[in-house]
C-alpha cells in the first residue's frame, strides 16, 4: 500500500475544508451586501499597551452569532494585533461598537495606524460553523496616547 498518495489526498481535502472552498452551498453568499461597518478616525492607546477602537455597524439579519472584530497594524510591519470582539445585533439599525485589547507595551506608538474591522457571522452548513462576512472595512486612523 502506498502511503504518500493517500497523505496527499488527505492534505488536499483538509486544505479545502480549512479554506472553505466548496463548502458554501449554492445560493449562499460569502460577502453579503446587506451590512456595513465604519471605523472612527481616532483610536486610543494607553501606556500599558491597551488599544481602544470604535465605530458603527449595521446588519439586517442573521441565522447564527455575529461579531464585530478589529485589528490594527502600524508602519510597514506585517504584524496585526487583534483588538477585541463585540457581539453584534442584526436588526437593520446602526449600532456602535467598541473593542479593547492589550498589546505588548511599546509594540504600537501614537500616530498613524491601519485598522481593519469586520462584521462576521458564524453560519452552520452541514453541521460546520463557517464564517459569512457581512461587511469589511480597512482604514487609516490616528492612535492618540490616552
Amino acid at each position: 500500500m502506498r502511503v504518500r498518495p493517500l497523505l496527499g489526498a488527505a492534505a488536499g481535502a483538509a486544505l479545502l475544508l480549512l479554506t472553505g472552498a466548496g463548502a458554501t452551498p449554492a445560493g449562499a453568499s460569502v460577502l453579503a451586501p446587506a451590512g456595513s461597518v465604519t471605523v472612527d478616525p481616532v483610536g486610543r492607546l494607553a501606556a500599558d499597551g491597551t488599544v481602544t477602537l470604535s465605530g458603527t455597524y449595521r446588519c439586517v439579519s442573521s441565522s447564527g452569532p455575529v461579531f464585530v472584530s478589529s485589528s490594527v497594524r502600524q508602519g510597514v510591519s506585517p504584524t496585526r494585533y487583534g483588538i477585541g470582539g463585540t457581539r453584534a445585533v442584526c436588526d437593520g439599525a446602526e449600532h456602535r461598537w467598541v473593542n479593547t485589547g492589550r498589546t505588548a507595551t511599546g509594540s504600537l506608538m501614537a500616530g498613524v495606524a491601519h485598522v481593519e474591522a469586520t462584521v462576521m457571522e458564524l453560519r452552520t452548513f452541514s453541521g460546520l460553523p463557517l464564517p459569512t462576512f457581512h461587511a469589511v472595512r480597512g482604514q487609516d486612523i490616528t492612535l492618540t496616547q490616552a
